[in-house]
């Protein structure tokens, strides 16, 4: 939950955005290292998860194997998923997220990025999701998904 300074005593008022059209914003992350890979696109579907897959594996190479840590969306188990050679999924078991570490740098995102804020069209969320992304590090990523659980396991 994100906090507003306000005048003891008073309600504050904060921005409501009340149309919505959505943009998705699928990434990828190594904890340790701080690298990541992400697409941001208008569903969030098979195919999506496709061209993610995709994009992580072109950006891993093909000398690289990756295990890729994932919730229970329904475009995360479909059958038609296209999974390449050089990642493997890994599902996590449900209601877990606090498991995953991409699932803490999406809650800081929406603290530090898009609380309390409006966007006129879709076209501003879309260039305000991007110029997010872009300007991530990889020291703000490794620090915020810090996990005790991968680095037990390395």
């Amino acid at each position: 939950m994100t906090t507003v300074w306000a005048q003891r005593g008073s309600r504050p008022v904060r921005p409501k955005q009340t149309e919505y059209q959505w943009v998705y914003l699928f990434g990828a992350i190594n904890p340790q290292t701080g690298d990541s890979v992400a697409l941001v696109l208008p569903e969030a579907d098979t195919e999506a998860m496709n061209l993610h897959l995709a994009a992580i594996s072109k950006r891993i190479g093909p000398r690289r194997h990756v295990v890729l840590v994932l919730d229970n969306a329904g475009w995360h188990t479909c059958g038609r998923l296209v999974i390449p050679d050089n990642i493997t999924l890994l599902p996590l078991p449900s209601r877990t997220p606090e498991e995953n570490p991409i699932e803490r740098l999406w809650l800081w995102i929406k603290d530090h990025y898009f609380s309390n804020r409006t966007y006129c069209d879709y076209e501003t969320l879309l260039e305000e999701v991007c110029r997010m992304w872009n300007h991530l590090d990889s020291q703000r990523i490794r620090s915020v998904c810090r996990s005790r659980w991968i680095e037990h396991a390395n």
